[in-house]
């Protein structure tokens, strides 16, 4: 019997504002698998078609670390805690869970591989990386609407010189993750 693999992926990282987002996939037998790429090599158009493409034709959950959860863990065990969550509401249960990264999270029950650049060579994780930045792509355009002078709509959060220069201007939002170093170097005197 074939083995169920699940590919994982989170994104939102190295963004200054809201939470990590993280995906797990399981394919079903009719899915193209030649056609999935990393998220970051498609275009935003690409990107949202693949979605709903992945999406229909596989087991697939989100998992969230919020921001309050990335300041008191770090971002790096609020990504894992993320990729857990993902893992554990997926419908399916796999036999081998594969994650992009050099980090997995801890879980006795399950067998987990850490892959670097794994978004890039495993289709599994590559929906992963699909789903959780298109999902959190969305987050953060709804966010940006009440927030329009960060520009987040354009940069996702992230430290960009106009996201750094809104900050200087127009102070922190409750989105904003104040123990991360570019807004603690605004902030301190």
């Amino acid at each position: 019997m074939k083995k169920i693999v699940a590919g994982v992926d989170e994104v939102g990282r190295g963004s200054l504002i809201g939470p990590v987002c993280a995906a797990a996939v399981i394919f079903n037998n009719k899915i193209n698998k030649k056609i999935i790429k990393d998220s970051k090599l498609l275009s935003k158009n690409k990107r949202e078609i693949l979605e709903k493409y992945i999406k229909k034709n596989s087991f697939w959950a989100i998992g969230y670390a919020s921001k309050i959860e990335i300041e008191k863990l770090n971002v790096l065990n609020a990504s894992l805690l993320a990729m857990k969550r993902a893992i554990n509401k997926l419908k399916k249960k796999p036999g081998l869970i594969l994650i992009d990264g050099n980090k997995a999270p801890s879980m006795d029950k399950y067998k987990i591989k850490s892959i670097i650049k794994g978004d890039q060579k495993i289709p599994e994780i590559s929906a992963a990386s699909i789903i959780a930045k298109v999902t959190r792509d969305r987050l953060i355009k709804k966010l940006s609407k009440k927030y329009k002078k960060y520009s987040w709509h354009k940069n996702a959060g992230y430290g960009t010189n106009e996201h750094l220069k809104a900050i200087k201007k127009y102070g922190l939002t409750k989105y904003h993750r104040k123990t991360f170093g570019p807004i603690h170097n605004i902030l301190s005197p």
